[in-house]
């Protein structure tokens, strides 16, 4: 593995995978770990409100913060081989903001397109994904799917979602350039992404198969503020760090055509509006 490679891959597409970055025996425990919580129904977050009980996500709901109280999760989550790859590919020791834990059982619709920092609103900077495969993960059971090299773009506003598809209603539209490409893992690599990099999941269509996935944010070191909902963020030592709340909302960009070309146009910015040409 060329540690140099990789890092520039993240610099130049936004997106890199680190292939075995956690033992399959350390992921087999997490995998018995988790799926021992959801059979004893701790940890199962409800604010995605899926009440269809023939859902398959009504039996296995993902898991949201768990680092903060469990602590299997917490001891992932600040884990030295997360904090020498983060350190690596954002130049600078990040705070931890979240884990979760994703089931993805057969039958479960995946995650609509969408970019993490929308949720995360980083100020200033940006989150970073660490994103670590429990099963094989392939396009049959709903593997990863990535935009790369769209980590340059501000927040895109958000459209409707097929919930047909999508457990989350909102998604973010693509330019006609834009390709999203799966992401194949192994148990125990690990898909870092930047946080204003579009991303998501399709459903998993296979007949018996989980994609199980468990989840970190991390937060740039020089942010200021950081959503609500993701405080406190702790350093690598596992200690609370202090940092202001930033609001949501705010300009966002909208794609649109100019001269046979799409053009992000920015919204909400005042009383004018700017556009940026991407391509």
């Amino acid at each position: 593995m060329d540690r140099q490679a990789l890092i520039n891959e993240f610099l130049e597409r936004g997106v890199v995978v680190v292939p075995g970055v956690f033992a399959r025996d350390e992921v087999e425990v997490i995998k018995r770990h988790f799926m021992s919580l959801n059979a004893r129904k701790i940890g199962g977050y409800e604010g995605d409100n899926i009440t269809d009980k023939a859902d398959p996500l009504a039996k296995y709901p993902r898991m949201v913060h768990p680092h903060r109280w469990d602590d299997l999760s917490l001891r992932w989550l600040l884990d030295d081989r997360l904090r020498q790859w983060t350190t690596a590919l954002l130049g600078k020791e990040p705070y931890a903001a979240q884990t979760m834990f994703y089931f993805k059982p057969a039958g479960a619709r995946g995650q609509a397109l969408h970019q993490d920092q929308r949720s995360l609103e980083v100020q200033p900077g940006t989150c970073l994904a660490a994103w670590m495969a429990v099963d094989p993960c392939d396009e049959e059971n709903g593997c990863m799917q990535v935009v790369p090299n769209t980590q340059s773009l501000p927040k895109l506003c958000m459209v409707d979602a097929d919930t047909r598809t999508s457990f989350s209603g909102s998604t973010v539209p693509l330019a006609d350039w834009m390709q999203p490409e799966p992401v194949i893992m192994q148990p125990g690599d690990v898909l870092f992404f930047n946080g204003q990099v579009i991303h998501g999941s399709g459903p998993n269509t296979s007949a018996d198969r989980f994609r199980r996935s468990l989840i970190a944010h991390y937060v740039a070191g020089e942010a200021e503020k950081v959503a609500k909902f993701y405080h406190p963020l702790l350093n690598f030592d596992g200690d609370e760090v202090e940092v202001g709340a930033s609001e949501h909302g705010g300009p966002c960009g909208v794609w649109v055509e100019r001269d046979d070309h799409d053009v992000l146009e920015i919204v909400g910015k005042g009383d004018g509006q700017g556009a940026i040409q991407y391509d």
